[in-house]
């Protein structure tokens, strides 16, 4: 960590501590909108390794050369992992996000053949038929109700025949905790680390 970044540590904290206890969907986005240009910084302070936990799990997937797959960074924000995916090879990427201000920074980056504004669960998401499905999601105590409510999401659209589920990986390290109560029970040995899990769907054809 720079001392840059360890200097703003308490403000990211703070910041990113208040976004976890928000539950109301358009008071949160509304917050990501006001955080877009603050985000990347923040999130490197907090040492957030989601982007490449996600990636190095698709890389590690039977998928075939990563130039033929199509993926679908679901909740991309600003576009961090894209830059993971085009590092390894990923080039055809699109993405979607719940917050205009959110794609804004995503396409400024020029990684993204597409991008939509588009919310998981709220509204059909865009490129209906193939490619791959990637989400990450924090796994601790307090993030346990919204881990439910998207693993509902995601089972009804796998028993619906849209996607098929390809991996649901538990991961560690996935950032810094924002106060000790976030941790969760039995990851005090992850150097204050909470976890995470990812996710890795392939979109049906249509008709299957």
């Amino acid at each position: 960590m720079t001392r840059e970044e360890a200097g703003r540590l308490p403000q990211v904290l703070a910041r990113i501590g208040a976004s976890h206890d928000i539950t109301d969907l358009a008071c949160k986005l509304r917050f990501y909108d006001s955080w877009a240009p603050e985000y990347d910084q923040d999130v490197a302070a907090l040492k957030y390794r989601a982007p490449c936990l996600a990636v190095e799990c698709l890389s590690g997937a039977p998928l075939g050369p990563p130039h033929d797959a199509l993926i679908l960074d679901v909740a991309c924000g600003t576009g961090l992992v894209a830059v993971e995916l085009q590092a390894r090879g990923f080039l055809q990427v699109h993405g979607v996000d719940g917050s205009p201000e959110m794609l804004k920074q995503a396409q400024a980056r020029g990684l993204y053949q597409h991008l939509s504004l588009c919310t998981l669960g709220q509204e059909p998401l865009p490129n209906p038929e193939g490619g791959l499905v990637c989400l990450t999601t924090r796994s601790n105590l307090s993030n346990l109700p919204y881990k439910e409510v998207l693993e509902a999401t995601l089972d009804s659209l796998e028993q619906a025949g849209a996607w098929e589920c390809l991996v649901a990986k538990p991961v560690e390290h996935w950032e810094l905790a924002t106060s000790e109560h976030k941790t969760g029970l039995g990851n005090c040995a992850n150097d204050g680390f909470i976890s995470g899990i990812v996710y890795l769907y392939r979109k049906q054809e249509r008709g299957q």
